[in-house]
Formats: structure tokens, sequence, C-alpha cells
């Protein structure tokens, strides 16, 4: 799909020094932000680091924010993504051993800093593998729950993105899920002939959405390629209305490595105190032993 797309205007970071992968950053409804990211796991009772500021410049740890599941959900906590409502607040995220296993839950929390305790709810228990789960609020209230799923029939096979409404109580699903996104391009293999789901693929992968809606569209950034390298990026994606039809913007990536990126991915978007549109996102350290969070400036170039 040809016409606008997405640019990043600057970017700075990282802006925590520790280990913050697949950063989600909230904008609170009475100010200040929390930020939410993947860790390595421990023996400790809690997942998910969270990460406090007034303004996007200055961050404090709050410390690991839900409450683990019993030992047999998994051993692998992913992408946490919260949404606030009157009636609290919801995160939404994976758990699973590897890439085995892993489902979207929810679980619910007074604060945003938690405690953070799982509803005992799987959302997606007719997914072969799903991850990576991004609340959406339209415009007119109504929420959406975007996330990445594995797509075996197709001629990228992979991991591709969906959609599907969430219900009243933030805590289903309306609607069965709808196909939002598919690899389109070659520097979204993740690997050739890879063993996967017992078959072997030339696997492509998409995930991490996050979706901004601006001049009347919705724009959606997804990361593409594996995780693990330098060439991972972030793409973009433009439809009219969040159930689709979505189509990828004829642009390079939104992100990529180069100058101090090393593999920059699994981004979310927010608003600066100031009203600009704000991109988190994870880039690998110098020596590739951790995924840090940075910040950059993004915009719709007319």
């Amino acid at each position: 799909m040809t016409g606008r797309g997405l640019r990043v205007a600057r970017h700075w970071g990282p802006v925590w020094a520790g280990y913050f992968a697949d950063p989600f950053v909230l904008r609170l409804r009475d100010g200040g932000y929390v930020a939410y990211g993947t860790h390595p796991g421990s023996d400790d009772d809690r997942v998910f680091e969270a990460l406090v500021s007034p303004d996007l410049a200055a961050w404090q740890s709050a410390g690991a924010v839900l409450e683990r599941l019993p030992q047999g959900f998994g051993d692998d906590y992913w992408a946490p993504e919260v949404a606030e409502t009157d009636e609290g607040f919801w995160m939404y995220y994976s758990v699973g051993r590897g890439i085995d296993g892993h489902h979207l839950r929810v679980a619910r929390a007074d604060s945003a800093t938690g405690p953070f305790r799982d509803l005992g709810v799987d959302l997606t228990p007719d997914e072969v593998f799903a991850i990576d789960a991004h609340p959406f609020q339209d415009v007119d209230g109504r929420w959406y729950l975007f996330f990445a799923r594995d797509v075996l029939d197709h001629e990228r096979p992979g991991t591709h993105l969906a959609v599907a409404p969430l219900g009243a109580g933030m805590a289903s699903l309306d609607d069965p899920a709808v196909a939002v996104l598919a690899p389109n391009a070659d520097w979204q293999l993740y690997e050739r002939d890879r063993l996967i789901h017992d078959r072997r693929f030339d696997w492509h992968t998409l995930e991490g959405p996050a979706v901004l809606h601006r001049d009347g569209r919705y724009w959606l950034t997804y990361s593409g390629g594996a995780w693990t390298g330098e060439g991972y990026a972030v793409g973009v994606a433009v439809a009219d209305h969040p159930l689709g039809p979505w189509g990828h913007v004829d642009q390079p990536p939104l992100l990529r490595s180069g100058g101090d990126l090393r593999g920059p991915g699994h981004n979310s978007l927010t608003v600066s105190p100031d009203g600009t549109d704000v991109i988190a996102f994870h880039s690998w350290n110098a020596d590739a032993t951790m995924r840090q969070l940075h910040l950059g400036a993004v915009h719709v170039e007319h």
C-alpha cells in the first residue's frame, strides 16, 4: 500500500541501564508513565519489571508486578501490555516454555504497579501459539486486542498478526480473531528450513503490534525478522478501521540497525507531556548481552 507513512524524527536512549525488552509504555490518566517489560526469568514470586516516570526522562523501578502462575503454566513470561479503565488496570501477556505452549492471558490490578493477579482466562485456546497482546482503544471507546499468532498454511508461513474485539469486561474476546497482516518481504524472514510444529518451513515473523490513530487512519507498527540479530526491524501498516483491511505501507523499515541501534524492535506507542507521539522500543547493547529501552519521536509523514 502506497501513500504517507510514519517517520522517526529522532531517537534517544538507552533511557534505562538495565535489561528491558519488549517495552510497553502506558500514559496514565492522572499523569505520568509506567513502562512494563520482559526480563530474564528468576525464582521470584513476581515477573515483569515496571518502571515509573513523570515525564519519559527520569525513570525509577517499581519492581516486578505480576504474580506468577503455578509452575505448570510455564517459566517464560513475555511482552506485557496494560490497559487502564474505570474498573482498574488490565495486563495482557503470554506464558509458556521457550517457544512452546504460549497463549494469551489477562491479569488485573487496582494500581498500575500491581500487584497484577491472573484472572484464570486463556484468551487464545484455539491458537497453536499466541504472543504479544496489544490492547487498543478506538476513538469510539471500543477496545480491541491485537496479537501475533502462528499460521502454517500460507505462502510465507510463520508468525502473523491478528485482532479481535475485547468484551465489555476486558477479560474475554467478543468475536473470533481475524487476520491483520501477513509477512510480505524477505527482511521478515526469521530462519530458513526451521523445524517448528513438527514440520520444516522458511519461517517468517511479524510480532509486537502497536496501533496509533492519527489523521483519520489507523497506523500499525510491528517487528519483523529474528529478534536475536541485527536484521530485526520495525515495519508499518495502515487501515481505515481496527478490523481492517490492513495493508503494508510501502516505505523502508521505520527502525532498523544503524548507528547505535542494533536489532531495534518490539515497540509501543505513547504521547509525551508536550503532545509528541513517542515510540518506545528495545535495542541490543554493544556486546549483545542486553536489550534496553529506547525512545523516539514519531510522526505521520504528510
